[in-house]
């Protein structure tokens, strides 16, 4: 789609004079501003000429030649002044002793914050490069999602710098070039920047496999002259037929981009001489009827195959493209590929979001193009803001960028546009934050389906939803949406600090106890000196602490009495029991390694940053631990908890038709739910082991349980695992 930008002019030569940038930036402006606007953009060229005065760039030239060759890129999509302004300006904030109040006074508060939203953050210090680049990636998806001109900007920045990495060194160009294929080549596509997207695409192709570049870009200058006859022909024949229906249309062929063939070839694991669609056909007509009557007329000419057509006009993709394409058997058996579109969707195929942010002499009316990119925009700024830290949110932006989309519809028939791969999860958290956060079931093509069930093109998608249902965990392991990935994080780390809390607001009144000391009359001033003392703003911040394991109950207690440690143990009484509801959610965790259930006797263990872990006294994992007084708690069941419990079964049956479905139904008539079952694999001996994972409510359920099982002939020996290793058998 697209070829190159039309700036093919190599970059300034350092022996030129500085008014020959001067007058290549004249050129372009005057194809499209206003006399007075170019004055504008020029006073910023000079203003920069001057900054930059004495900086040469890597390869020699003077500094000014790069920003001059970003406002020349920009221009060719047609942009504002501000943008072009903010193009010249936008590395005097970096490397010159200019500041945003200055570019503010000189230039205007909106050129101030396009240059600024552009500047990169050298002055900050990182600890390793990858959070350098996932903060840098940040701060600029941050001020894009203010004002879009501020990635065109960086995008054109990008490019050149792209285009002139010749002279750095091989390690520092495959770096770049990965960079840019993975962050702003997706961008410039989501943008709908094509030339500019594809052309950073080939440019990092080169920069990270420079032999496979050298060698595929030789088989096309050979293939060139070989095809031309194929093209031409088919050329012809396309101009006749859409003369004979009288459709007045202009069509060119052109030549796919390098890396798009590359791509192809690596998919398909075949040789150059097997991709044959190198050359792509446009039609470009009047408006959408047309389109479609182009269509016909070519499918006519020549028999289209089957599964290529894609109707991008009726549904078109996120970044706004709109055409028709069609692939179609050609002469000589050879597939060519046609697009088919109007003037207008041409000019959009372009240029994209930058089409709607063009030179106006009005401000027009947001299109729907604005629109869906200005959500898609918000929807990064909604994951940049509950992302924990910048390599978090960089792996949700990459996960957003993922180019192929699938079209689902609304029970009220509006289209949406998810990432191949997405889930009814991810589905749920597009429609609204709170229906992913209640979502318990959905319905998909109106038949039940379990929420991890991939959506498919078509797919009419209806999601059910419970008042007091909650994210589970279980979801990162299959969401595929940034933005449903960092609302259940976001989620559970809230719910987890606010039950943390509760904990620790339990613990530490159980070290108060232990201290003589009443909890309900430590008074206001007390905790205001701990929370100054400990350099926190809330009460809540302490007590998360001390459920996470990251605070001793016992240090936080003589603090906050304003004890001294005392000598002996005179002055302490013996903790007591904390009380296990099994309520208590995501604060208190079973161990998997022994699931201890109520009537089991049992330990808890403060675990730095997981809170209070409970295990069975006997559980091999934690003797290392028993002889560590700090590490463990007193614990005990609380008589009436209300939740069910997993537990790990071992069954050696007769290996005999039909023993699992006695198995099972005597789970379920005993009150139990069965988690997980596996069978052990058969080598025709008369017996085997089957392990089944079952949730019961106590040590007296699992004994009814367990006598039920051991009434049906076909079970020889019944007993729960516990340990690590029985336990993963098990699994």
């Amino acid at each position: 789609m697209g070829g190159k930008p039309a700036n093919h002019n190599p970059p300034a030569s350092p022996l030129l004079p500085a008014d020959s940038e001067d007058s290549q930036l004249r050129l372009r402006l005057k194809e499209y501003l206003k006399p007075e606007d170019i004055e504008q953009v020029m006073a910023a060229y000079r203003f920069s000429d001057a900054a930059h005065a004495g900086q040469m760039r890597k390869s020699g030239e003077p500094y000014i030649s790069h920003p001059v060759t970003v406002a020349c890129i920009l221009a060719e999509l047609h942009l504002d002044p501000p943008s072009l302004m903010a193009a010249l300006l936008h590395d005097v904030m970096e490397d010159t002793e200019v500041s945003k109040h200055e570019l503010a006074e000189k230039f205007g508060k909106t050129v101030a914050e396009l240059v600024d939203g552009v500047s990169k953050l050298d002055k900050i210090e990182f600890q390793t490069a990858a959070h350098a680049q996932a903060e840098n990636f940040r701060k600029m998806l941050l001020a894009m999602s203010q004002d879009v001109r501020v990635i065109l900007v960086k995008l054109a920045d990008r490019l050149h710098n792209m285009r002139t990495l010749d002279v750095m060194a091989p390690e520092k160009r495959r770096r770049i070039g990965k960079e840019t294929l993975e962050i702003y080549a997706p961008i410039a596509n989501r943008l709908g920047l094509n030339a500019i997207y594809q052309e950073l695409e080939d440019l990092s192709f080169k920069n990270i496999h420079p032999r496979r570049y050298a060698v595929l870009s030789k088989a096309i200058k050979a293939a060139r002259g070989n095809r031309k006859e194929v093209v031409g022909k088919v050329l012809d024949a396309i101009k006749h037929r859409l003369a004979e229906m009288q459709i007045d249309a202009e069509v060119t062929g052109r030549e796919k981009h390098l890396f798009s063939i590359y791509t192809k070839m690596a998919e398909k694991t075949g040789t150059f001489s097997q991709v044959f669609d190198i050359y792509g056909f446009r039609v470009i007509v009047k408006d959408t009827p047309t389109c479609y009557l182009a269509l016909g007329a070519l499918h006519g000419l020549y028999k289209p195959i089957p599964g290529k057509f894609k109707d991008y006009i009726a549904i078109p993709k996120a970044n706004g493209y709109q055409s028709l394409h069609t692939t179609l058997f050609g002469p000589f058996g050879t597939p060519i590929e046609v697009q088919i579109r109007s003037r207008e969707m041409h000019n959009i195929a372009e240029a994209g979001v930058a089409a709607h942010w063009l030179y106006k002499s009005s401000d027009a009316d947001l299109s729907a193009l604005q629109q869906r990119t200005h959500q898609w925009l918000q929807r990064l700024l909604e994951i940049q803001s509950e992302s924990a830290d910048s390599v978090e949110f960089l792996e949700h932006f990459k996960v957003d960028l993922f180019p192929d989309e699938v079209y689902v519809f609304t029970p009220k028939g509006k289209i949406m546009a998810l990432p191949r791969g997405a889930t009814a999860v991810d589905f749920a958290y597009a429609v609204h934050t709170d229906v992913g956060n209640r979502c318990v079931a959905v319905k998909i093509n109106q038949e039940l389906a379990p929420l991890r069930t991939e959506l498919r093109n078509g797919d009419h998608v209806e999601i059910i939803t419970a008042a007091h249902s909650k994210p589970n965990p279980s979801w990162l392991n299959y969401v595929a949406t940034g933005k449903a990935r960092a609302h259940i994080r976001h989620f559970l780390k809230t719910m987890k600090s606010e039950e943390s809390a509760v904990l620790g607001e339990r613990l530490l009144n159980q070290a108060l106890r232990a201290l003589h000391a009443d909890p309900s009359l430590i008074d206001e001033a007390r905790w205001e000196k701990l929370l100054r003392d400990y350099g926190v703003k809330t009460r809540e911040e302490i007590l998360t602490d001390i459920g996470l394991g990251k605070r001793l109950n016992i240090m936080v207690a003589r603090q906050l009495l304003a004890m001294a440690e005392p000598s002996g143990e005179q002055r302490q009484g013996k903790l007591g029991a904390i009380t296990i509801r099994g309520s208590e959610g995501m604060a208190v965790q079973f161990a998997k390694c022994c699931r201890p259930i109520p009537g089991d006797p049992i330990l808890g263990f403060i675990n730095k940053g997981k809170g209070l872990v409970i295990h069975t006294h006997d559980c091999p994992a934690i003797r290392k631990f028993r002889m560590d007084p700090d590490k463990w708690l007193d614990v005990e069941w609380d008589p009436d908890t209300k939740r069910l419990f997993t537990v790990n079964l071992k069954l050696a049956v007769a290996n005999q038709p039909g023993v699992l479905a006695k198995v099972a139904t005597g789970i379920a008539e005993a009150g139990s739910n069965i988690d997980n079952v596996s069978m052990e694999e058969g080598d025709n001996s008369a017996y085997t082991n089957m392990h089944f994972t079952v949730q019961i409510e106590d040590r007296e359920h699992l004994a009814r349980l367990m006598r039920s099982l051991r009434k049906i002939q076909e079970v020889v020996r019944i007993s729960r695992v516990k340990g690590l290793a029985t336990e993963n058998k098990s699994q």
